[in-house]
């Protein structure tokens, strides 16, 4: 099965438009996990009051939540995304703010007049099949002194809260993942992460690690929340395995999450993420 771009897109946004509000109920609006880097983000490209923002798969507005209250009144800070769902919630979680407007639109094609001081992405250029693309499109958007941060997820041995289920489902639904899928660790090095950036024509490239913690509880919590808050495409494949092999897929997962288990029966995950600065 060859992979279309176009098609890869269509589906994810469908899919994002359906899980958006359980994105940010659960992930997105709370500081907790990956979420912690929302604030390192913004702290390493130094925005500062009166800046002009670009923020790219703002996704449901937190990044733009963070960057609003450091520009000012005097500033002015713009979210696009993909994903209509998620714009609207973006919109209702920043509010009605003169100086903060949410555009739906895609990051390899969007365009404005103005140019911006700084260009934020969080969490979304593992997604982009053509990241060279959206890259570009960031730096043409820049101010020639401008700046890029950019967040991703580290590599997939670094963040076993998605690898131990993608791994184990895999096993036993080959294509839960659609084949050609851009990976969700494709930049998840230091290196590949660099290389992609500078690859776009950015400079003076600083990629920070961190490792943030996370609990999704004892493994029943864990699995249940996975059941529950997965895309309804992904349910139905799951739903066409029979009670045996649904019942051995829980054990597989059960036993990559056993070293990461405390005592109390509490997992306790570690998380990476790679936080990159540039200039244009």
């Amino acid at each position: 099965m060859k992979f279309i771009p176009s098609e890869y897109k269509q589906r994810n946004m469908k899919i994002w438009n359906e899980v958006a509000p359980r994105y940010h109920k659960r992930w997105a609006s709370v500081n907790k996990g990956p979420f912690q880097s929302t604030k390192k983000l913004v702290n390493l490209v130094n925005i500062n009051k009166g800046d002009s923002v670009l923020d790219v798969a703002c996704g449901t507005g937190v990044v733009t939540n963070e960057i609003q209250m450091k520009i000012g009144k005097s500033g002015f800070v713009v979210g696009v995304d993909t994903s209509s769902a998620a714009i609207k919630i973006a919109k209702k979680w920043n509010g009605k703010k003169s100086n903060v407007n949410f555009v739906n639109t895609d990051a390899e094609k969007f365009s404005f007049s103005k140019k911006f001081d700084i260009v934020t992405c969080q969490y979304a250029l593992f997604f982009f099949p053509n990241a060279q693309k959206a890259l570009k499109n960031m730096k043409n958007s820049l101010k020639k002194s401008g700046k890029i941060g950019i967040s991703v997820h580290g590599s997939k041995e670094a963040v076993p809260f998605f690898s131990s289920i993608i791994d184990s489902v895999t096993k036993y639904i080959p294509d839960y993942v659609p084949p050609d899928s851009p990976d969700l660790d494709r930049f998840g090095t230091k290196s590949a992460l660099r290389k992609e950036v500078s690859k776009a024509g950015f400079s003076k490239i600083i990629v920070k690690e961190f490792v943030f913690q996370y609990s999704p509880g004892k493994f029943e919590d864990y699995w249940k929340n996975y059941l529950k808050y997965i895309a309804k495409p992904l349910k139905e494949k799951l739903n066409e395995l029979d009670y045996k092999k649904r019942k051995e897929l829980k054990q597989l997962v059960k036993a990559k999450t056993l070293q990461y288990t405390k005592k109390s029966g509490e997992i306790v995950f570690p998380w990476q993420v790679l936080i990159l600065s540039a200039k244009n």
